[in-house]
């Protein structure tokens, strides 16, 4: 085998080799387009449902004015109910999107004054 052969040889080689390394390449950049595609429409999904919440909120504020004058307790109202659930419902849309487990907050169990108890 001569010297040109050898280098046609390698230059062959190379090329299957790099063609190779391209289709592999082209697979994971195909994958990891379709998880960012994903990530997207949930990004966006998260995104309208606090639009609605926002939306409900001042819905809910200006409903919760409006009775304050006419009613001792506006949120004994049906109409504000009906709002505090839908907002509710949304909420919990978002937490599941988000894949956060919905939790109450924590209190806590003594409350720190501040004052030793040394004298």
């Amino acid at each position: 085998m001569n010297f040109w052969e050898k280098v046609k040889r390698d230059l062959q080689r190379g090329i299957k080799e790099g063609i190779e390394a391209v289709k592999e390449g082209a697979t994971y950049v195909r994958e990891k387009a379709e998880e960012l595609t994903e990530e997207g429409k949930k990004r966006y999904k998260i995104y309208e449902l606090q639009s609605r919440v926002h939306k409900e909120i001042t819905e809910l504020g200006g409903k919760v004015y409006d009775l304050s004058a006419k009613l001792k307790n506006p949120m004994l109202d049906r109409k504000v109910q009906t709002i505090v659930a839908r907002i509710k419902k949304l909420e919990s849309q978002i937490t599941k999107l988000e894949g956060k487990p919905k939790t109450a907050p924590k209190k806590s169990a003594t409350k720190h004054t501040g004052k030793s108890k040394r004298k």
